[in-house]
């Protein structure tokens, strides 16, 4: 029997509907996100992820109409007022379908929106809530990916304004951004300080499909994570406002430390969009040993297939219970550096082997463009490196354990 990937009735849910973690409202928030994931995101990136196409406008507008830039923007200013479980239990869902648009909504839910001034904060969380101020994270150099203290991009103050010059990598959805959130050096560390004092946050604001004077960018192309570009900025000589610095009413050179803070929810919600993809190669997989006869049978009923879908399913949800605590445990307030990198490195290790088994599952069907089961492979793979690659989330786990 021929197999569509279209067949959605063909294919099993394997996705938690009772947990400790999952109230009723939870409930609600999941089965919203996998219906708009599985008939409007899943449909898309089938279309237009072979093509390297961008997330086109119009699902942009449903992520916003469906509040999801705006999950962890309190009611005030027009979010949702949940917290980080609920924002990860979205991105699940959504990396099911795509896991580009699962990582969009990473650039609103007030992301660039730390303005010293509080009307101006207030009137940029109320954009970010409504998905009009949707953002590019420019962390990483190409000297400084993993360690983050190594920035280079230099940040030189010039009467009322700030000159930014260097080269930044690794910015996905640069160009149509509405800012970048930008880590800069301002000064060099004094003697006895770490190296990562005098690194700051600035905020660029922008024109979407433009970059503004003093910066230019080529796309990086990757191999996958496609429908979201992503870029090397060069900035030479862009100018910038006082008010560019990002003020969280800290002590000056606080950039980096608050850029870790940012890392600890990212990389739950890392474990989260690599489980999501895991469980789509899953579902595929089962979808597909259901319908793929060989030597009369199939192939769901040899025993070597049945005991695989059995590991590749509980590899799954151990990953997600753990991505689960992690986000209970950031939003209890509670120090959550060991769990995040947990989660992180279980959950993304993890969908590195479901997903090769799965298209391992699809034989030769696996390695072609028809079928999702290469599309899940190539982006969990990046869920190895990106927020932090595995050997870092080791180096977090071992350091708290044993001691520098």
């Amino acid at each position: 029997m021929t197999w569509s990937r279209k067949n959605l009735e063909d294919v099993a849910t394997i996705a938690p509907t009772a947990s400790v973690y999952l109230t009723s409202e939870r409930l609600e928030l999941q089965r919203t996100a996998r219906e708009f994931a599985m008939t409007e995101v899943l449909p898309v990136a089938d279309e237009l992820d072979p093509r390297r196409g961008e997330i086109p406008d119009a699902l942009l507008a449903r992520l916003a109409e469906l509040g999801y830039f705006g999950i962890m923007v309190d009611r005030e200013h027009g979010g949702l007022g949940l917290g980080v479980f609920e924002y990860c239990l979205v991105c699940e869902e959504l990396a099911r379908g795509w896991m580009s648009v699962a990582s969009i909504i990473a650039r609103g839910n007030g992301t660039g929106c730390a303005s010293p001034d509080d009307d101006r904060r207030a009137a940029l969380l109320r954009r970010s809530a409504r998905g009009e101020w949707i953002g590019g994270i420019a962390f990483s150099e190409p000297s400084a990916g993993s360690d983050l203290a190594g920035v280079e991009c230099a940040a030189e103050r010039d009467g009322d304004e700030w000159v930014i010059t260097g080269t930044k990598r690794w910015v996905g959805h640069a160009l149509r951004a509405d800012f970048l959130h930008l880590l800069a050096r301002t000064r060099d560390p004094r003697e006895g300080e770490s190296r990562s004092d005098g690194l700051e946050l600035f905020l660029v604001e922008k024109e979407r499909g433009v970059f503004p004077d003093g910066v230019s960018g080529t796309p990086i192309d990757k191999i996958g994570y496609f429908g979201l570009t992503t870029w090397e900025l060069r900035f030479d000589g862009l100018r910038l406002p006082a008010d560019a610095l990002q003020d969280t009413g800290q002590a000056e050179g606080q950039g980096f430390k608050d850029s870790l803070r940012w890392l600890g929810p990212a990389r739950v919600q890392t474990a989260a969009r690599a489980v999501g993809l895991a469980r789509g190669a899953l579902e595929d997989a089962v979808a597909y040993c259901r319908q793929r006869v060989q030597f009369g049978h199939p192939i769901g009923d040899q025993q070597v297939i049945r005991h695989a879908i059995a590991d590749m399913s509980a590899q799954v949800e151990a990953a997600r219970q753990l991505w689960m605590h992690a986000a209970w445990l950031v939003d209890s307030g509670a120090a959550a550096d060991v769990e995040t990198s947990q989660a992180k490195l279980v959950a993304s290790e993890t969908a590195e082997q479901v997903t090769s088994q799965a298209l391992q599952i699809f034989g030769g069907n696996g390695y072609t463009t028809e079928y999702s089961a290469e599309r899940y492979w190539r982006d969990a793979r990046l869920t190895k490196i990106f927020e932090g690659t595995s050997e870092i989330q080791r180096k977090i786990v071992s350091d708290a354990l044993v001691g520098h």
